[in-house]
């Protein structure tokens, strides 16, 4: 199956200049999402994975079918403000501005090896400040899975030392 296909591309948004590639049409596609999930669980070693981790918010899902997928926990990476309990917090730079993620101060259990799961890699602010979300909690990062790559944009340079692996790769 083609997924590139099915991915919905949305010129001009969230701003002028950015393509916005959407895999939602993937989720609503059973067989589309079933291949997918197929296709990223090929390409890890859950013997290798303690936890998943989700950011939010599309990152949850794939955390959480993989979780599943594998019989796995799966933690959140949030939006600040989102969680209750004391937690740490990390900013970071986005295409479009900056952003705060959190994560809850006991959700990673020390030496625990966590996938990190997002839909989409673009400049890797996020994901780079997911790892070191997941490494100041006391985790080791595993790695971390993607729908969709923008390889253009460079993100895979500011998660180089990490594992990674992309289902779908564009340029730009």
């Amino acid at each position: 199956m083609n997924l590139k296909s099915i991915v919905g591309e949305y010129p001009d948004f969230p701003k002028k200049g950015v393509l916005f590639r959407d895999f939602n049409p993937i989720l609503r596609d059973p067989a589309a999402f079933k291949e997918t999930v197929d296709r990223i669980s090929d390409v890890i070693s859950p013997d290798d994975i303690d936890v998943f981790a989700g950011i939010e918010s599309r990152g949850f899902i794939l955390a959480s079918v993989m979780a599943l997928r594998h019989n796995k926990g799966m933690i959140t990476l949030r939006k600040a403000g989102k969680l209750p309990g004391k937690t740490i917090k990390e900013s970071y730079t986005v295409e479009y501005g900056q952003d705060t993620l959190e994560i809850q101060r006991d959700a990673v259990r020390e030496g625990q090896r966590v996938m990190i799961c997002d839909d989409l890699l673009a400049t890797g602010g996020t994901a780079a400040a997911a790892a070191a979300l997941v490494e100041e909690a006391g985790g080791d990062v595993a790695g971390f899975l993607f729908i969709i790559e923008l390889a253009g944009l460079g993100g895979s340079a500011k998660i180089s030392r990490y594992k990674r692996e992309s289902l779908l790769v564009y340029d730009g």
